[in-house]
């Protein structure tokens, strides 16, 4: 089995695919300049996942020193397997990532091609098999294996959701003009995405002035929410934001469900700089530290019953 998998990384006559003989030696100084940091490899392996730089930099300072890499990576540069393709001789599944910018889907076709008896299985998504639908590749992986793969339920998942907005966002833009507004909001994007980082959450989209995002843990989800109202105070802006678990749906890069919206509903009511939860939340997160001042049942616009609502403080 082979995924985001190359016959060789560089391009020459006959393979015109990766990077040039002459790209690889000044590629190889900038990830050694930044190693560390998680920005080289968050680049090339995960493009479409800002919210993941946190992750790639644990990734880069647990994988290898600088040095380290520097050496595999001018072995990389040294490897072509395209002759010996041909002699593999047992059943081979190639998995590869349409957008992959490690090793482009054409090296991959390269050698489906060359290889006898081998099967090209193409995906959507980056390099990284962390990031994206990676539950994808072990099915294709689990049915060339075993021959069968489980069914599992279409695409629902159990996560806390995370709706941010900026308060009075109209107001602001009106008063500071599109340019300064513009650079505001870039400000407000880079800080919200480095404490989703931090925390272990994942961006889903953005909606103008705010942010949904999930998480796989609650506690997290509301320490992150408090720490972004917080983070955001600096450049002169109030945020509100909400919280609530259940299930979700997946539906491609996003999500839907009445969790989704009931998370919407709860972020609505908060205040500036405030940090509201559901009761699903403030229970699921007992012993964590946290604690909870209690704002009162509301009708949630559009959701039966009556949700009791919290104010999360750290």
């Amino acid at each position: 089995m082979l995924y985001g998998s190359f016959p060789r990384i560089t391009s020459c006559e006959g393979y015109p695919w990766g990077f040039s003989p002459e790209q690889v030696e000044p590629l190889l100084e900038q990830a050694e300049r930044s190693w560390g940091d998680g920005s080289f490899t968050a680049s090339l392996f995960a493009p479409g996942e800002p919210a993941r730089l946190g992750f790639f930099a644990r990734f880069e300072r647990d994988g290898a020193s600088p040095g380290a890499m520097l050496a595999v990576g001018r072995m990389l540069a040294q490897i072509d397997v395209r002759d010996v393709l041909p002699l593999v001789s047992v059943p081979t599944l190639i998995i590869h990532r349409k957008d992959d910018a490690v090793a482009p889907i054409e090296g991959a076709r390269y050698m489906t091609e060359r290889i006898p008896d081998a099967r090209l299985v193409e995906l959507t998504g980056d390099h990284s098999p962390v990031t994206g639908d990676s539950g994808a590749i072990l099915d294709e992986i689990e049915e060339f294996v075993t021959g069968r793969r489980q069914q599992r339920a279409p695409g629902r998942v159990f996560a806390t959701v995370l709706f941010t907005d900026i308060v009075d966002s109209t107001s602001h833009a009106a008063a500071m003009g599109d340019a300064r507004w513009g650079a505001l909001l870039d400000g407000h994007d880079l800080l919200v995405r480095e404490q989703l980082a931090r925390y272990g959450g994942h961006e889903v989209k953005t909606m103008g002035d705010g942010f949904l995002a999930m998480f796989d843990a609650p506690a997290r989800a509301v320490h992150c929410a408090l720490a972004t109202v917080q983070a955001t105070n600096e450049l002169g802006v109030s945020l509100r934001a909400g919280l609530h678990s259940g299930e979700c749906e997946r539906r491609g890069n996003d999500i839907t469900g009445i969790a989704v919206h009931t998370g919407a509903r709860v972020a609505a009511l908060a205040g500036p700089g405030e940090v509201l939860v559901s009761r699903t939340v403030r229970d699921l997160v007992a012993g964590s530290g946290l604690t909870f001042e209690d704002r009162g049942a509301h009708s949630l616009k559009g959701l039966t019953d009556e949700w009791r609502v919290f104010a999360a403080r750290a």
